[in-house]
């Protein structure tokens, strides 16, 4: 009898241990649109060794878990770019090394050729420290411009800043500007009497048009007051606006009306825009 009582003692015993167990385990139950209650997990010692439901949970819900140098390793080659050819990191050098050797003005987006002392045959005329730039921000110059690098920076600026964004995506954006003067030794316009133009300083630039990557053109005459290039020919005229000191355009007389003109000259009001 004693041995029947204690079986049936560790029966109950054992019994008591799974049911508080499987209780444990039960997902709690709540009322419509109560919070969820934090899910706990049994602690280890609390499980029995001898449980197969448990040893199963315990297996799903634990994370698997990878070793740090696998995890490094699979990091590491994620991250590891591309492997390039010698040619090719050769080529992309050689263009690095071109594009620093023909920078002008300190800068790598200015490309062309550094110039020096330009004389002008009028006492009021020629550029200290000369460069003629070939393009501005990868976009080309139909000739060399004159300039001294104040307006080759406010040029790039005007470029990136205000040419670009204007013409946007249409024909694959700008690939060449049309330069229809830059230094020239001679007074405004031209005109007998009047003062040296900043042409003469080398100030200024004048741009009749715009060459897109898809070939076609956008002028200054044939565009200005069209439904179609007139916006975008009117927002590059605004946005010179500041950069330079001089913005001259179709509205301005009759010496524009197939051109901007963009100078560098500074004034105590301001801007002049027109």
């Amino acid at each position: 009898m004693k041995f029947l009582g204690g079986v049936i003692v560790g029966l109950l015993v054992a019994n008591a241990a799974f049911a508080a167990t499987d209780r444990s385990l039960r997902p709690v139950s709540r009322m419509l649109g109560e919070a969820p209650q934090k899910a706990y997990v049994l602690r280890p010692e609390m499980r029995p060794s001898n449980t197969p439901v448990l040893t199963a949970i315990t297996a799903v819900a634990a994370p698997a878990v990878m070793a740090p140098e696998v995890t490094e390793q699979a990091v590491a080659r994620a991250l590891r770019p591309s492997q390039r050819t010698k040619s090719l990191v050769k080529k992309a050098m050689a263009k690095k090394q071109a594009r620093k050797k023909g920078a002008v003005c300190g800068d790598v987006d200015i490309q062309g050729e550094f110039v020096g002392f330009v004389p002008g045959r009028f006492k009021a005329c020629g550029i200290q420290d000369a460069v003629k730039v070939r393009s501005i921000s990868g976009v080309g110059l139909s000739q060399q411009a004159l300039m001294n690098c104040r307006t080759a920076k406010a040029l790039k600026k005007w470029v990136n800043k205000g040419m670009k964004p204007a013409v946007g995506k249409a024909g694959g954006g700008v690939k060449e500007i049309r330069v229809a003067a830059h230094y020239a030794c001679r007074t405004r316009n031209n005109q007998p009497g009047a003062k040296i133009s900043e042409h003469g300083k080398g100030n200024a630039i004048d741009i009749s048009a715009f060459r897109l990557n898809d070939g076609s053109l956008i002028t200054v005459l044939g565009g200005w007051r069209t439904q179609h290039q007139g916006p975008i020919l009117k927002k590059m005229h605004k946005s010179a606006c500041g950069p330079f000191g001089t913005v001259l355009g179709p509205n301005s007389d009759r010496f524009h009306q197939d051109h901007f003109h963009f100078d560098t000259a500074k004034y105590r009001s301001g801007s002049y825009c027109k």
